[in-house]
């Protein structure tokens, strides 16, 4: 990836402000930050598993690269989780930098304490099958949104986003130009100037 496509263009950025950018039909739904409240942002690995396994999770786990988040496609199956404590620390001591799950994970509690970024769709204390199939750093369905390996990926308390390399630089010129814009609104309303008037010409009055 060249310096021009870096995750690092999304700093402080809001997911709000990245989806708002992207026709407000990017991200994802129905995965819940289940860390608390750090970011998350770095580079997709994606992962494709039979739902309840997780076989090919530990064998992307042997390839990640510092800065790297698994992606994995559960097929949104909450009945056994996917990753937990163990691989967690595993991936903290490659360099990882989060987990999104489109299924379930379990030791939600070690997540938590510590503030390792983990988006998943559920938690359950039900441990995984470990025999396959599955694939890896292939396009995968994450939350109603395909991501591809490699996309970038930027995560809050609100959920997650991911933007393709190509995109990244356009998108994120405008985000900042929608966060200098919402900081000026926010500006007009504690100052009693906010200006509504878009109201009556979206109601064609």
């Amino acid at each position: 990836m060249t310096a021009a496509v870096t995750p690092s263009l999304f700093e402080g950025l809001a997911t709000s402000l990245i989806s708002d950018c992207m026709q407000r039909i990017a991200g994802t739904y129905g995965l819940d930050a289940r860390h608390g409240d750090a970011p998350l942002l770095g580079t997709a690995y994606t992962v494709r598993v039979r739902q309840g396994d997780n076989l090919h999770i530990h064998e992307a786990l042997r390839h990640v690269q510092p800065g790297d988040v698994l992606v994995v496609d559960g097929g949104g199956s909450l009945e056994r989780a996917l990753v937990g404590e163990i691989m967690m620390q595993v991936a903290r001591k490659r360099g990882c930098a989060g987990f999104v799950i489109d299924g379930a994970i379990r030791d939600q509690s070690a997540f938590r304490r510590d503030a390792f970024p983990v988006y998943a769709a559920g938690v359950t204390h039900r441990g995984p099958y470990k025999n396959g199939p599955g694939e890896t750093r292939c396009a995968v369905s994450i939350g109603g949104v395909v991501v591809n390996h490699g996309d970038i990926v930027i995560g809050d308390e609100d959920g997650v986003v991911f933007v393709a390399p190509a995109q990244a630089a356009a998108v994120a010129k405008a985000a900042r130009a929608k966060l200098a814009d919402e900081t000026r609104t926010l500006a007009d309303i504690a100052a009693g100037k906010y200006d509504d008037s878009w109201i009556d010409a979206a109601l064609g009055r």
